[in-house]
């Protein structure tokens, strides 16, 4: 399973094959409710038609120490009765999705973290505190950057620029002011993620701040996955990952020419789902590879 801040994708794997895929709603209690994650995996479970497997290996964001790691199994355990369950970051899934056990990985779409892991099984991450302490480059980010960048236009009586026109419709407002009350009170971090193309649309149509957002976006991603490579002494593979990620080509052009500089060229940008780096943490686990790494609480 890659259990997301807005869903849960799963595979049903027999042998080694694939034979069966299904999503439901989020069962990540840093984005959900705990109700809603029960509400979610009892979902993706039933779909499946009660599969009772023999091992469940399950990838989440805020899986930060074994507690957490803990907290998840506990939730899925109703559902796997006599069943092994592992938890991993979800990072480990997007390096694994890359096809290869060690590198760096970044997740850039709701919040951005980069993780890695070299030859000699040591393992390194940089970022991934959450909205309120970092997630520079993301979903988030990106659309709180345009929002000071319109408000900051506003206390100039400067006229909205075409970030700031297409950040107050996607918002369904009409005036730049609305968006100080806006972002405050009602909306999450994941209304603010999803409204991150309007950068990329604004970037398109020459605004000058969303170019320099994506910019600077993309210099914190890569210092990012930097940090990581020099601290576990890996040329790469460095991969790429999330809705930013693998959706959005001028932080892919922007995130590899940087690192090129820096002298990691080996960038991939992700090509299938994160969920399917499963195959290769079970080829891992078989030739004898750690899968749990966190610390302990």
């Amino acid at each position: 399973m890659d259990i997301g801040g807005s869903k849960t994708r799963g595979l049903l794997i027999r042998d080694g094959t694939v034979v069966h895929e299904q999503q439901a709603g989020s069962a990540n209690t840093q984005s959900v409710s705990g109700e809603t994650a029960v509400a979610s995996l009892r979902d993706l479970f039933a779909a499946f038609g009660d599969p009772r497997p023999d091992l469940v290996i399950a990838g989440s964001g805020g899986i930060d120490t074994a507690e957490d790691a803990q907290r998840l199994r506990d939730l899925i355990a109703p559902h796997t009765p006599g069943a092994e369950v592992i938890v991993v970051h979800d990072t480990r899934l997007t390096l694994a999705a890359g096809r290869t056990s060690t590198g760096v990985a970044v997740i850039a779409g709701t919040g951005s973290v980069a993780w890695g892991r070299n030859d000699a099984g040591r393992t390194a991450r940089a970022g991934g505190w959450g909205y309120l302490l970092g997630d520079e480059g993301s979903g988030y980010w990106l659309t709180r950057e345009a929002a000071r960048a319109t408000l900051h236009r506003f206390n100039l009586d400067q006229p909205v620029s075409p970030l700031g026109a297409g950040l107050l419709a996607a918002c369904g407002l009409t005036d730049p002011e609305q968006l100080i009350a806006h972002f405050h009170f009602g909306t999450d971090r994941r209304y603010w993620a999803a409204r991150s193309p309007v950068v990329y649309a604004a970037a398109d149509d020459g605004d000058a701040d969303a170019l320099r957002i994506i910019r600077v976006g993309a210099e914190h991603l890569a210092g990012l996955a930097t940090q990581v490579a020099d601290q576990l002494d890996v040329a790469g593979p460095i991969v790429l990952g999330s809705g930013i990620g693998m959706h959005q080509p001028r932080t892919q052009r922007a995130f590899t020419a940087l690192l090129a500089e820096r002298g990691h060229p080996h960038v991939r940008v992700l090509d299938r789902e994160p969920v399917y780096g499963v195959l290769q943490l079970l080829a891992d686990r078989a030739n004898g590879i750690v899968l749990e790494t966190y610390t302990e609480p």
